[in-house]
């Protein structure tokens, strides 16, 4: 599923006020993390994810292996948070515009 520039923007504006529900440190990405972030999103479907400054990916390699990871939308990176959305299969709270 690829977002149009219309549900980016709407999804942008939904995740402006969220805190970073994850953190990804000097472990980097295992599968543990992905796992949990999964898990995140199956639940809220939008999430804010932080790079942290020690990590040994830099925050587009992190969103690449987020994206690859759990096939899930990135839909902005800024600094070093990114902005992650994921329909979820059972609690479908969020309705995109068309």
């Amino acid at each position: 599923m690829t977002l149009t520039g219309k549900q980016a923007r709407y999804l942008r504006t939904l995740a402006h006020p969220l805190q970073p529900v994850m953190q990804i440190g000097k472990g980097g990405m295992t599968d543990q993390v992905l796992d949990q972030i999964g898990l995140a999103l199956e639940a809220r479907e939008l999430i804010k994810i932080s790079v942290l400054s020690n990590s040994p990916l830099s925050v587009q390699e992190a969103a690449q292996a987020v994206q690859e990871g759990t096939k899930a939308e990135i839909v902005q990176t800024i600094g070093r948070i990114m902005i992650v959305y994921r329909r979820s299969q059972d609690h479908r709270t969020i309705v995109l515009p068309r």
